[in-house]
């Protein structure tokens, strides 16, 4: 063999070496996609059983139809603000051109394969902030005015917040060193703080407050479905803190800040916050319903610190989230009689501030953006107050319009009647039990 045809060999098996490197990254982030869509069978599953009878079909199709909205919202405007807002208010047209619906990185396109997989993933965060802040309004919202919420939410709050803080040059990273590993910012602060804003000006369920201001616990119909749910929303988030990492194919994996990290790391940490979360909601609950929650509570207050933290230190983390999500839940309800449903701004809302302000804490960890400041307190603690804005602020103020329209709650003879009847209209047991319980 001559020099010639050793060259043309070499360049092959080079080629041929590249292409299986694309493959396997393609095929990694399809699967973490499809992991990823166990998490709303959860919430599904969680929020039916959550409701009381009479609610259950209607809980279930507002998740149905939040993921079926988000899905064309984000392909005409939410991923193109991704791209155009890392610096803030001031989009970066050029920066945002292959977001564009009409873009050839937005369709098929055989030298491609990149664009697809990871609007993909993103377009499955958007779906989870949409069902995060789904149970937390159950059993009396309207459908239309849940709907137009989600899309604000899962197509333009959240993606903003992905944009400042989850994106390699976005301002809160390049500007405060901020560093959230598994977006317990962007999608579970964001998501928590939106669905209180929107519970604030939804008001309770009929009956969830005595005349003195007691609160009156409304049992769902199925505690198996709700725990079973939780279980697979948790499932599903091993595929969620997969699309969390940058697989390059003939490199070491890295974060979505340009980090390194492993997936090795991430099973350590995930696991042990996981578990942890459970033990610090029964030391103060006792109850399956927190427990699971608290799991996840636990996972998303060690989320930023997945890629960073010594396991035990992630476990601490976990005790932390399950023990203080359930009191800050106890402490909103009785004394501001708030009803969120399942708890959603306190696991996902409170979960995500503990985690990101924890990593300011206890991290001394240097971020390796070139020109990025350090990981400091500062810097976590000043973005959450961001997060947090951003996720309060439009779901308050444009709920509240609602709300002063009359539209946003569905009047209190549907409610009584149920929104089954009035919002799907079908019974989920129709020859086992009656509907009207």
């Amino acid at each position: 063999m001559d020099q010639t045809e050793v060259a043309t060999t070499l360049a092959s098996l080079q080629a041929q070496l590249d292409m299986t490197g694309i493959i396997n990254m393609e095929v990694f982030y399809w699967w973490c996609t499809g992991l990823m869509v166990i998490i709303h069978a959860g919430f599904l599953a969680y929020e039916m059983g959550a409701s009381r009878l009479k609610n259950a079909l209607a809980s279930g199709v507002k998740n149905i139809l939040a993921f079926a909205f988000i899905i064309p919202t984000f392909f005409f405007f939410g991923w193109w603000i991704y791209l155009a807002m890392y610096n803030g208010f001031v989009p970066d047209f050029a920066a945002a051109a292959a977001g564009l619906p009409w873009s050839q990185y937005m369709g098929p396109n055989l030298t491609d394969n990149a664009s697809g997989i990871f609007w993909g993933a993103f377009v499955l965060f958007a779906a989870t902030t949409a069902s995060i802040f789904s149970g937390a309004v159950i059993e009396r919202i309207r459908m239309s005015s849940f709907i137009v919420l989600a899309i604000l939410l899962g197509s333009v709050v959240w993606i903003l917040g992905a944009s400042w803080g989850w994106h390699p040059t976005g301002w809160l990273t390049v500007k405060w060193g901020f560093h959230d590993f598994g977006a317990a910012g962007a999608v579970h602060m964001v998501a928590g703080f939106f669905a209180l804003g929107v519970t604030i000006n939804l008001g309770a369920r009929l009956g969830r407050f005595a005349p003195d201001g007691t609160p009156v616990d409304i049992k769902g119909h199925s505690m198996p479905m709700t725990i079973i749910g939780l279980m697979l929303i948790i499932v599903g988030f091993f595929g969620f803190l997969g699309g969390c990492i940058i697989y390059a194919g003939n490199a070491q994996w890295t974060t979505i800040f340009g980090t390194p990290v492993t997936l090795s790391a991430i099973s350590f940490n995930t696991l042990m916050a996981f578990s942890g979360g459970i033990i610090g909601a029964y030391f103060v609950t006792r109850q399956p319903f927190w427990m699971m929650s608290g799991a996840l509570a636990g996972i998303f207050s060690a989320a930023p610190g997945l890629d960073l933290y010594y396991p035990p230190l992630a476990f601490l983390m976990g005790i932390t989230g399950g023990i203080v999500t359930p009191l800050v839940d106890k402490f909103i309800t009785s004394k501001f009689k708030l009803d969120d449903a399942v708890g959603a701004f306190a696991v996902h809302g409170v979960g995500g501030l503990i985690g990101i302000v924890g990593l300011g804490i206890f991290s001394g960890f240097p971020n390796v953006i070139e020109g990025a400041p350090n990981i400091t307190f500062f810097g976590q603690l000043a973005s959450a107050v961001v997060m947090a804005l951003l996720g309060f602020i439009p779901g308050f103020v444009v709920s509240f319009f609602m709300a002063k329209a009359g539209a946003l709650r569905v009047p209190p003879k549907a409610e009584e009647m149920g929104l089954d009847i009035v919002e799907v209209p079908l019974v989920a047991y129709p020859e086992s039990v009656p509907a009207s319980k």
